[in-house]
Order: C-alpha cells, then structure tokens, then sequence
C-alpha cells in the first residue's frame, strides 16, 4: 500500500465522517482524522504537531482528539488534548488504541478508525455533554498529508 488513496475508499472515508458525526452528536468534543503517507520524525510528535495545524488545540474545552495514521510506517496515534486527557479514566487511550488496532492487523482500517472513533466519543460525551449552543468548532472532514 504505497499511496494514502489506498488506504481508505472514498464511500468508506464518508462512513468515517458519519461516524464522527454521530460520536460528536451528544458532545461539545472535536474528533478529527488524519492520514499520511509517512512521517519523517517519531509519529508522536508528527501527531503532536498535526493537532496544532488543525487548530485542535484551539477547542473552549481543550477537548480535541486527534487519530493520526501514518500508512506505509503502519502506526498510529491517538492524540487527545489537556481538557480530555485530564478526565478520562488511567489506561483509557489503550483500551482504544488496542480497539483500533485489533482492526487494523486485520486489514480493517474503516472499521478500526470507527472503533477508535466512537470510543473516544463515548468519553467526551460523558465528559463534556452537549450544552444548549455548543456548535462545531471544527470540520468532521479527514485531513490528508
């Protein structure tokens, strides 16, 4: 799999946004993906610098969740700010970073972002609910690197 293109369809990259849609439905929480060919430094801190680009870190909450996916490197991260990071329970992001990748060694990639997805909405439902006026901060759309 040598081009991003590969890695998601077009019809499976719009059931990743409807997914996002749907897990930011009852949240005041930002959840973006972001997928690139490679990263030429640690995926951490590519992850890291992504969140800023996409402005997640400009979120009221601080609640953004960046899924950044690094295709022909095979990883991924899960990026979650401050605001998110502070409240969710010790070993949360593994739970979700092991629900995606049970997908991912099966070749899964939509069904494992989805999972990744909805789990880490579940949180920022509980989290940071929707409140009267809450608006999107945020497109749902998938970035490309």
């Amino acid at each position: 799999m040598s081009k991003i293109e590969d890695f998601l369809t077009a019809t499976e990259e719009q059931e990743i946004v409807s997914a996002i849609r749907m897990a930011e439905k009852n949240t005041s929480g930002e959840i973006r993906v972001h997928v690139e060919k490679s990263s030429k430094i640690d995926a951490f801190n590519r992850a890291m610098e992504v969140f800023h680009y996409l402005k997640m870190d400009n979120t009221k909450q601080q609640n953004g969740v960046l899924i950044y996916v690094a295709v022909e490197d095979k990883t991924f991260v899960i990026y979650g700010d401050k605001g998110i990071n502070d409240v969710v329970e010790k070993g949360f992001w593994d739970e979700t970073k092991d629900a995606i990748q049970a997908q991912f060694k099966k070749g899964n990639f939509k069904q494992g972002l989805i999972d990744g997805i909805l789990k880490a909405g579940q949180a920022l439902e509980t989290n940071f609910p929707w409140i009267h006026n809450d608006t999107n901060e945020l497109t749902n759309e998938i970035s490309k690197g």
